[in-house]
Parts: structure tokens; sequence; C-alpha cells
């Protein structure tokens, strides 16, 4: 390989770019679009894997000569399809929930770190305590429950009254919390 390859391989190349990058970004607008808002929601494990997917696709067809607009466009359809099969699953059957999202896990409850939930997730207490601050809570003092949720968010639920029971919001969550300390 010439050393001008590497630096220049002429003007068709950055063309082919020009015309194929727009017209990709459309259709993948497009797409996304139709297939709604869950597409583009706090992502799970699944959605991720969808998301870096995507992203290759685009990046392919975009630099590679040998990919035409119709199979990433087919390929983009069909991963964006598989995204709504999921979703659709999850909402039908707890069985598809079960593999495809992560239950919440309670961090920190009681004034107590959950030392193995921490441990199990990788989660540190300089991370708790990041996320307390974030949500404007001064103290530990002032914190109910830290839940790690299942798009790798923590939500912090304040104490209120009786910090020892668990936080209400528990009570709506899509499956036991995992990793709860019961002493």
């Amino acid at each position: 390989m010439s050393d001008s390859v590497i630096w220049f391989d002429g003007w068709a190349p950055l063309g082919r770019i020009l015309i194929v990058g727009p017209v990709m970004y459309a259709a993948l607008v497009l797409v996304l679009r139709a297939s709604g808002s869950r597409t583009l929601a706090s992502m799970n494990a699944f959605d991720f894997i969808i998301t870096v997917a995507i992203g290759s696709v685009f990046g392919r067809v975009l630099t590679a000569s040998g990919s035409s607009l119709a199979e990433a466009g087919l390929a983009l359809v069909l991963l964006i399809l598989l995204q709504y099969l999921v979703a659709w699953g999850q909402t039908r059957w707890s069985g598809v929930r079960r593999l495809v999202v992560n239950p919440p896990v309670l961090l920190h409850h009681r004034g107590r770190f959950q030392a193995e939930a921490m441990r199990r997730h990788r989660v540190t207490e300089a991370e708790i305590r990041g996320a307390v601050r974030k949500q404007g809570v001064g103290s530990m003092d002032e914190v109910g429950a830290v839940i790690l949720e299942s798009d790798g968010q923590c939500s912090v639920i304040r104490s209120v009254g009786d910090a020892s029971a668990l936080p209400e919001a528990m009570d709506h969550a899509p499956s036991p919390v995992a990793g709860a300390d019961t002493n």
C-alpha cells in the first residue's frame, strides 16, 4: 500500500461519503421516528447492542465502497424491527422481560450500604455518594434508599418519616429487588 492511498485515495470515495452520509442519516432518522419513542428511551442491554449495531451499519456503509445503500437500509430496518419485537415481547411476557431487563437493585437502605449488591454490580460508595449529590441531597442521613435502576442510573429516595420502610417506588418494580439486605 502506497503512502498516497493512506492519505488520499481519490475524489470518488470522498464524493461517496458526501452523498451516502446525508442519505443514510435521513434514513436513520426516518426509521427511528417510525419505530417510536421506545427505541430512543433509556437503554437496557439489548437497546445498547442495537445502538452499537446501528452505528456499525452506518459507519460501514459510509466508509466501505462494497456496501450498497439498499443493504444498509435493510440492515437498519432489521435492527429496528428486532428492537421493536423485543420491546413488544417485554410488555407481554415476563420471561422476555427478565431475559432483557436487569431488575432494580437496592444499593443503600436504612443508612447502610448493601455491600454484596454493590460488589455484584461493581458500584462503589463514592459513586453512590455522587448520585446522591447529583440529586441535590446534602447528606446520606437524608437518604432513605439508593436504587440501581435497569438503565444503570441511580435513583435516590429521600427519607420521609420512617426511613426503615422499603421505598414505595419499589412496590412497582418489574421484579423483586435483587441484592436487598434483609438485616
